[in-house]
């Protein structure tokens, strides 16, 4: 992908691409299998590796695959530079496609898992739902907050990250910017 979030660029024409739908097969087969199973998936790994597989490299396997089945038959990018997973779920919540509570559920079930494997079970939902409104989001980071999902010092960090891109108080319609946030007075 490029910085813009299309796929590649013709090298010739400087036009964006789109995912051959085959290169998005390979990524969505990663779907539910350990890193490092899927042959289709190696030629798209960039994270180092010396026999063994590192939590950088289920990350990227994780946030391949997780691309894969967001771009599946969307005619635009979904990854997009800096837009935090945590925005990208409030932009579901908001979207009248989804009760509100039924996404604030399945955003907390994700953010209380502990183990990676229930993490990224519970992002294939999201994600699932991100792709029905057509709402993109930065794969990059994505890739960063599941490698430091691995480690429970960091594990913390990035809930809280995503908490607060999801419950953005300036984010929230109709309040008056005068207002106090405390009392929804001026």
């Amino acid at each position: 992908m490029n910085e813009k979030g299309a796929w590649r660029t013709d090298h010739r024409t400087k036009v964006p691409m789109d995912a051959p739908g085959e290169d998005l097969a390979a990524l969505r087969s990663g779907l539910g299998r350990p890193a490092g199973t899927v042959p289709a998936l190696w030629r798209f790994y960039t994270s180092p590796v010396d026999g063994e597989v590192t939590p950088e490299l289920e990350a990227e396997h994780a946030a391949l695959s997780l691309y894969g089945l967001h771009q599946q038959s969307q005619s635009r990018p979904m990854h997009k530079p800096g837009i935090h997973l945590g925005t990208a779920l409030r932009t579901l919540h908001r979207s009248e496609r989804f009760s509100e509570e039924a996404v604030d559920r399945r955003v907390a079930a994700a953010v209380h898992t502990s183990s990676v494997a229930a993490l990224i079970h519970r992002l294939r939902g999201l994600v699932t739902q991100l792709r029905v409104v057509e709402q993109p989001l930065d794969y990059d980071r994505l890739l960063q907050d599941i490698r430091r999902w691995h480690y429970a010092e960091s594990r913390q960090g990035v809930r809280r990250d995503w908490g607060l891109a999801y419950h953005e108080w300036s984010a929230r319609v109709g309040r008056d910017s005068s207002e106090s946030p405390l009392t929804g007075q001026s």
